[in-house]
């Protein structure tokens, strides 16, 4: 099983599973935790079972409706998977809870005040990017009494700009909420660009004051052995894909 860890958050349980160590077959090979997929249940819940005994044994798993937003949940108990909240990010104070977030290209964030005692996970692909849910996530650690300049924030395997082709209307948004933006795109080929999802998600965690951001540097893409991929799965003509989970646990 591939576990990515960082160094910086030693002392908290956390970690970027990838998609070995599962016992999900064909397009799902092999760790695939999407509820949300058309993979077979029992798997899925056992690929779950797996990736959270391998980064925080005994932890409770809590995971969300991920819908592209700027919405944070604080937790406090576990609930079921038939309940869970349409947010993008959760924060906890509250040990034995492993926050776990779903991705396929989009950049998960890991976050955690170890003084405090508060940590959070956040799902953001360009959406939850532009709208800064990772500082929406930074915001509601603050509630629960966490300092945002001891606040340490990974940014784990996501889609890489060399993968990541847009058009011009894509790149007009995000220079139309701040040009300032234009520094995450590079020209690709006529009327396109490459854009930068973990450069900007980085970025904005520095700029709602987090005391240090880890970016992993992991491109989903390319790699279809270590990790699932949306947009490599729609150029393949797939009719599915699976999701990998990253974890963090007091």
């Amino acid at each position: 099983m591939t576990i990515i860890k960082v160094p910086e958050l030693a002392g908290v349980a956390h970690g970027f599973a990838g998609r070995q160590g599962g016992v999900s077959t064909g397009l799902y090979h092999s760790l695939n935790v999407g509820l949300g997929s058309s993979d077979d249940s029992a798997a899925v819940a056992e690929n779950r079972r797996r990736a959270v005994a391998a980064v925080a044994p005994g932890a409770r798993l809590v995971t969300l409706h991920q819908v592209h937003s700027a919405a944070v949940v604080p937790v406090s108990a576990p609930f079921a998977d038939s309940a869970r909240p349409h947010a993008d990010a959760m924060v906890t104070a509250t040990p034995g809870l492993a926050l776990g977030i779903l991705t396929a290209d989009c950049a998960p964030i890991l976050l955690a005040d170890r003084e405090a005692g508060v940590i959070g996970a956040a799902h953001s692909g360009w959406k939850g990017a532009l709208a800064d849910i990772g500082g929406a996530a930074v915001a509601a650690m603050e509630a629960l009494g966490a300092r945002r300049d001891h606040i340490i924030a990974a940014v784990g395997p996501c889609i890489a700009r060399a993968s990541y082709e847009v058009d011009e209307a894509f790149y007009r948004r995000f220079i139309a909420d701040d040009p300032a933006h234009d520094h995450f795109f590079s020209a690709g080929k006529p009327d396109h660009w490459q854009f930068d999802l973990e450069g900007l998600v980085a970025a904005r965690l520095a700029r709602a004051g987090v005391g240090k951001v880890i970016a992993c540097g992991i491109d989903t893409y390319p790699d279809a052995a270590r990790w699932f991929s949306f947009r490599r799965t729609t150029h393949g003509g797939e009719p599915d894909y699976g999701r990998q989970l990253s974890v963090i646990a007091l």
